[in-house]
């Protein structure tokens, strides 16, 4: 008899920023990452007052990839390669830190007038150690250009990797998938077992995994080889997300990721002597080094 389709249940860490709200459920004292995602966030949602906006001064990351990717607002990305990027729903913005980049994240000037929507989702991906001293990149893939399978009341937006059929063109440091997913009110889905490891994450409404009912702002890690069904009876949004497992454990303290924590101490003294280079229009005032900082997994 086959087990259960869920191996682990996440719960969040969530943290008010003023505004809105952030729900972390990778990096957990449980598991640390799924596939190559070792970092995932929701962001709102919600609406910022008029003239407000979310302002994330310019930091640092290293060895590792972040995706962002919104339901409802928009975002200026700049990065210290020079890039100058707005992110708006169904987009992805894919920034490849690689050996050292910084960057900010802000709500467009024409966003704050009438008060800025957020509603999105930032994940980091920690790449391969092969891969993690190399060039730090950046891509955006517009929302055209990304796969939407739809039917029978499920509509999918496939944002990395392979599912039913279909190929997303934003890059792969290694083998991932990830996918949003809308179901209506009575949709089912049959999930797809391309990945080793999967997880899926249910941003908000009612649904369940072989009938087994989902908590909103949870994790939950799918049992490997398991082709689990989806299905909500009045509607949800969820996110789909896994792929091979890492070659190796990685470390996370702060905005770093590395298989080695001597590359993150030198990180740490790198940030600190102001030895990064900053995105060319946004290098004024920049988020510090932590004391203690929010997000951390060494031993």
């Amino acid at each position: 008899m086959e087990g259960p389709p869920i191996l682990l249940d996440l719960a969040p860490v969530s943290h008010d920023l003023g505004g809105f709200k952030v729900h972390r459920t990778l990096p957990h004292k449980q598991r640390t990452m799924v596939g190559p995602f070792i970092f995932f966030d929701q962001m709102g949602p919600a609406r910022l007052g008029i003239g407000e906006g979310i302002d994330v001064r310019p930091h640092p990351h290293i060895n590792l990839a972040t995706v962002t990717y919104l339901f409802d607002g928009a975002i200026d990305h700049r990065d210290s390669l020079g890039t100058v990027q707005r992110i708006e729903p169904g987009a992805v913005n894919l920034m490849t830190a690689g050996r050292g980049i910084a960057h900010s994240e802000r709500s467009p000037a024409d966003q704050r007038s009438a008060g800025p929507t957020l509603d999105g989702i930032q994940t980091w991906l920690a790449l391969p150690q092969s891969s993690e001293e190399q060039d730090p990149g950046f891509e955006h893939v517009a929302a055209l250009a990304l796969p939407w399978i739809e039917g029978d009341g499920v509509r999918l937006n496939l944002i990395m990797g392979e599912a039913y059929g279909h190929r997303s063109p934003v890059t792969q440091h290694s083998a991932t998938i990830y996918a949003a997913i809308h179901l209506e009110a009575g949709a089912s889905l049959q999930l797809e077992r391309e990945a080793d490891e999967r997880a899926v994450y249910l941003l908000d409404g009612e649904a369940s995994i072989d009938g087994h009912p989902l908590t909103p702002q949870h994790l939950v890690l799918l049992a490997p080889g398991h082709l689990p069904v989806l299905r909500s009876m009045s509607g949800a949004r969820l996110m789909l997300c896994g792929g091979a497992p890492m070659d190796g454990e990685r470390l996370v303290w702060w905005n770093f990721v590395s298989s080695s924590r001597e590359r993150i101490n030198e990180a740490k003294r790198a940030w600190k002597a102001g030895e990064f280079t900053l995105p060319p229009d946004d290098k004024g005032e920049t988020i510090p080094l932590p004391e203690i900082p929010l997000t951390v997994s060494y031993p």
